[in-house]
């Protein structure tokens, strides 16, 4: 009865349409002077809501792409397909056929897609074995490859190995897990916890969903918050990059647990009325070429932009080409899945500044000035991904959350998409915990309270933004936690075991918003 009750709710809904775009330039007069780039932003965003009716049957279709791509098993068996345009031959190899190229070749269509079907066995069983090691080998321009599949549903690193193997995840049905408990609705105001499951034990060891779902949730329940962003989600080989170079969009990070393991962890804080909001990575991916998408079919250009404009020279990773229509497939049906497959209730969308402008917002200082917005620095493909991502995401699930981390203040960017905005609900205040840091590092004598009430109330009007003390960005990336900048120096004169204690306590402990 009540998995019936959560299916009907869960329903999907139909994408809204398109509006005119011009709403935007009655809220700020200040657009109508870059009104040609901003009607030109909204045409392509228009031509390509036109393009995917006509050509895919439509958003709500075209971002069910992992029902088509990937491994999918019918009654009859199971459908592998790959999007490779540049290899000249692929092969499915695995445990299953005891990696032999020659067993399972597969076939290329005018678009560049690779497939093969599988029949069950005879006794009826899958042809490849749940858990089993799965790789596509590629004869590519670069030479022999074997490549985990791109939309792979698990990946894991076995003991003693460095890259990581794709493995088949398809559990029989009493492995899988069933949720319990209806999605919450979106808070008033958002009380959001971010945390990072590997680092949430008082331990020195990497953590897991189940002992996150048992020990640390209740925790965040009691003090008094209403939602809890997970960062490190997506699979990623290097540990050290905090989630954030990822190889395998669809798989969950195998470090922490099983699929089912994240499954019963968003459904325990469901029950506690807590929304979740995933960490989600769309603006680069790893430049690992072994175990993930980096020259997948041993071109450049497959998922990415080729040359210098494909590789962001401070992150050392890849950039997508957002006008590609295969990226667009990949990246919005990875953002459905998440919200499908594991109901999380919407997404803090990591390094968006990077996407929107093709200097990625480096070594650039944004005055305020629009034509720093809306110029040929502005990548319009990308800034169309967002509003289609955010059309896709609020059709869908109207209750559904979504967070743009922005440092440049683009005009627009959290008004909705059928009024000329990018669509986000907010944006991230990042200035705010910037200042914090600022002033704990200068005499309380240096303090400009006229400064810090300009940079508290220096946000866009009618546009919503999440304001907050403190994040990874600031106790992580180089830097430390609030806690530790007030009181580092009592610490230093106490025992090493004292100190050590507060450490685990402090800096393993999940990072907040407040």
């Amino acid at each position: 009865r009540v998995v019936e009750e959560l299916a009907a709710e869960q329903k999907p809904r139909v994408v809204p349409p398109t509006g005119d775009g011009q709403k935007i330039f009655q809220m700020d007069s200040m657009l109508n002077g870059y009104k040609y780039h901003l009607e030109y932003r909204y045409s392509l965003y228009r031509r390509l809501r036109s393009d995917i009716d006509q050509y895919e049957g439509g958003l709500e279709t075209f971002s069910r792409g992992y029902e088509k791509f990937g491994f999918n098993h019918s009654a009859e068996g199971v459908t592998y397909r790959e999007w490779a345009p540049g290899a000249h031959s692929a092969a499915l190899v695995g445990d299953f056929n005891n990696w032999n190229p020659n067993a399972d070749r597969m076939s290329k269509n005018e678009f560049g897609v690779w497939e093969i079907f599988l029949p069950n066995n005879a006794d009826g069983s899958s042809p490849i074995p749940h858990g089993s090691r799965v790789k596509v080998r590629m004869e590519t321009p670069s030479g022999i490859k074997d490549s985990i599949p791109a939309w792979i549903k698990y990946s894991v690193q076995a003991a003693g190995e460095i890259p990581y193997n794709g493995i088949y995840y398809d559990p029989p049905e009493e492995e899988k897990y069933i949720f319990k408990h209806p999605q919450p609705k979106r808070p008033k105001s958002l009380r959001i916890y971010e945390t990072h499951v590997g680092m949430s034990s008082t331990e020195p060891k990497i953590n897991t969903y189940a002992n996150f779902r048992d020990e640390v949730l209740p925790r965040i329940k009691k003090l008094g918050y209403n939602a809890v962003q997970i960062m490190a989600i997506q699979e990623h080989a290097y540990y050290g990059s905090f989630g954030y170079h990822v190889t395998n969009f669809f798989a969950p990070s195998s470090r922490f647990g099983t699929p089912e393991d994240l499954k019963s962890l968003i459904d325990k804080a469901h029950e506690l009325g807590l929304v979740v909001l995933m960490d989600v990575v769309h603006s680069h991916a790893s430049n690992n070429t072994l175990d993930g998408l980096n020259g997948f079919d041993g071109t450049d250009t497959h998922y990415f932009h080729s040359g210098s404009r494909g590789h962001h020279w401070m992150w050392d990773s890849r950039l997508f080409n957002y006008g590609n229509w295969e990226v667009l497939r990949f990246l919005l049906s990875n953002a459905r899945w998440w919200l499908e497959e594991y109901k999380f209730d919407g997404f803090r969308f990591d390094g968006v500044t990077s996407m929107m402008y093709t200097h990625h917002g480096l070594q650039v200082a944004f005055t305020g000035n629009y034509s720093e917005y809306f110029g040929f620095a502005t990548d319009a493909d990308a800034v169309v991904y967002l509003m289609l991502v955010n059309d896709l995401i609020h059709g869908l699930y109207p209750e559904a959350i979504t967070i743009g981390e922005d440092v440049s203040g683009m005009p627009t960017f959290a008004l909705p998409v059928q009024d000329g905005g990018v669509g986000f609900d907010y944006r991230l205040h990042m200035a705010v915990p910037d200042k914090w840091i600022e002033l704990l590092k200068q005499s309380d004598e240096s303090w400009k309270m006229g400064d810090i009430v300009h940079t508290l109330t220096n946000r866009r009007w009618s546009e919503k933004c999440v304001t907050y003390a403190e994040s990874h960005d600031q106790a992580l990336v180089g830097d430390k936690t609030i806690a530790f900048w007030l009181m580092d120096k009592v610490t230093t004169h106490q025992s090493l075991g004292f100190s050590v204690l507060l450490i685990r306590t402090v800096t393993n402990g999940s990072l907040i918003y407040p």
